[in-house]
């Protein structure tokens, strides 16, 4: 069973049939059938999916538009199933988004393996997301730091290393990250 919460788009029986024959029920931990592109992309803001597994075309537009606004929008892995004749130019304008294009008819096997690429490479951007975040919020401190250092220079005359030390041992006596300590300087002398 996949740990994985998968939304499947199809616009007819037949092609719902071939989605959950992909993927049957009971084999993710969530999944949830949508029959349009306008219902899709409602659906698609209401739970953090990992794979997107849309059946071209749909009841309602040809499911390359969702396929790309599910790339950029989510953190979902995106998989467009298109008609083998089409697979190469459907490829060249949605590969750039970040969509994986599967030729049908497609076999239980070639659709797994593309599955497990897919959802790797879903990982592989989340985990460096969540990097970027790390690095961002760590920026930011410094930011709100260097700030705090510019006030007590201005205020209490401290040179820059003077401002440093008085943060750090702020933070070490009173138990507090330096950027809680920062904070305080900041609401104490700028207001």
């Amino acid at each position: 069973m996949l740990q994985e919460n998968v939304l499947l788009v199809g616009g007819t029986e037949k092609s719902r049939a071939l989605l959950q024959a992909l993927i049957p029920p009971g084999s993710c931990a969530m999944s949830r059938m949508c029959q349009s592109g306008g219902e899709a992309r409602r659906v698609m803001q209401e739970t953090d999916w990992s794979l997107i597994l849309i059946n071209t075309p749909l009841s309602d537009e040809s499911g390359l538009e969702l396929a790309m606004e599910a790339a950029e929008q989510t953190m979902a892995a995106v998989l467009l199933l298109v008609k083998a004749e089409l697979t190469d130019t459907v490829a060249d304008r949605v590969e750039a988004s970040g969509v994986m294009v599967i030729a049908k008819p497609v076999s239980r096997q070639v659709f797994e393996q593309a599955q497990r690429f897919a959802l790797a490479a879903r990982n592989r951007l989340t985990a460096l997301h969540a990097e970027n975040e790390r690095l961002e919020k760590k920026m930011a401190e410094l930011r709100l730091i260097d700030r705090a250092k510019c006030v007590l220079i201005q205020y209490l005359g401290m040179t820059e290393q003077q401002a440093h030390r008085h943060i750090e041992k702020q933070a070490m006596d009173t138990r507090q990250t330096k950027a809680i300590v920062a904070r305080n300087i900041l609401a104490t002398y700028e207001m």
